[in-house]
């Protein structure tokens, strides 16, 4: 049985749009899988009913307070110890549900992630990553995506193995093109980091840790023609990210829609996977509405059978 955590407090719309979702996510789970809901347990029932949905077909973790986007996240791991975010982690870290997600506080869920669950011994710095879209229908994984704003060279040549092992294991991609991206596809150009960065990456890929193929213009990302997951730090990952999700509204607003702009909509990606801790954790947008918690639910699962973290301590021993 793989029990999925979610944060029923977590989110703009909480809890109404997460227990909707988890709703909505019945079906498309597998047999096997079951949801965990955190939060205030009368609330849960209440809107349980009223998308008339039986409550045994979850199991409910009443907790008495919710962690706010305002709240300082270290602080709120300490003064609201019976806060969703909170007892879900120690449910997490305790092994009684084997991953957890939430819409809520990005902060508070990076110290549960990095302080109660931990990283896989030997990576410098976990990352946050996304799953973007390309034009032939196959997926392209960014990482970092706003983690990390400053990484150093040895950092990101983590990033590719990281990134090479979810590719290969959740998004299925064969021996993953791992690109580093840059302002340029020459060897040459950059800045200091990114040429560092290119020389540790070519030697991992020449030793066979990851499929480097070299630099990236982000003009290529969308395409899948030169790689299947692209490296750089979280100040320029955040930056496309952003811009993508720019671009997508100012095209809905327009009224133009195709498979590649609905690709892009967040309600359909769920949530981005904290990468490099022990246990499967994905960190959903502040402004979810029931369908991206049920993207995010999904994620979750996947990410779970995925065996992702076993496969990345294996990878750093």
């Amino acid at each position: 049985m793989i029990r999925i955590g979610l944060d029923a407090m977590g989110g703009d719309f909480a809890p109404e749009a997460a227990v909707k979702g988890a709703v909505m996510a019945l079906d498309a789970l597998d047999d096997n899988s079951r949801i965990v809901l955190f939060g205030d347990a009368e609330a849960i029932r209440a809107h349980l009913a009223k998308e008339g949905c039986a409550e045994e077909r979850f199991d409910i973790v009443a907790t008495s307070q919710a962690v706010e986007m305002g709240d300082h996240p270290v602080r709120a791991f300490q003064q609201k110890r019976d806060s969703s975010i909170v007892v879900g982690f120690k449910h997490l870290d305790e092994g009684k549900i084997d991953g957890f997600a939430s819409a809520g506080s990005t902060g508070a869920m990076m110290v549960g992630s990095t302080q109660i669950v931990r990283v896989v011994d030997g990576v410098i710095r976990p990352a946050i990553s996304t799953v973007v879209p390309t034009v032939t229908g196959a997926p392209v994984m960014i990482l970092d995506v706003g983690l990390n704003v400053d990484c150093k060279p040895d950092v990101l040549e983590q990033y590719a193995l990281i990134g090479s092992i979810y590719a290969e294991s959740v998004l299925g991609v064969e021996k993953p093109r791992v690109a580093l991206l840059n302002i340029g596809t020459e060897s040459s150009k950059g800045n200091l980091q990114t040429k560092a960065a290119y020389e540790l990456l070519q030697l991992g890929g020449e030793s066979g840790r990851y499929n480097f193929v070299g630099n990236i213009e982000a003009s290529h990302i969308f395409t899948s023609k030169v790689a299947d997951v692209v490296v750089c730090d979280g100040f320029v990952g955040n930056t496309v990210l952003k811009l993508t999700e720019g671009l997508y509204a100012i095209n809905a607003n327009l009224g133009s829609t195709n498979r590649f702009w609905e690709g892009v909509n967040y309600e359909h990606i769920g949530g981005t996977p904290v990468l490099g801790i022990n246990a499967p954790v994905v960190i959903g947008h502040g402004k979810s509405t029931a369908e991206a918690i049920k993207s995010m639910v999904l994620a979750t699962e996947q990410t779970i059978r995925a065996n992702i973290v076993e496969r990345l301590r294996e990878a750093f021993e």
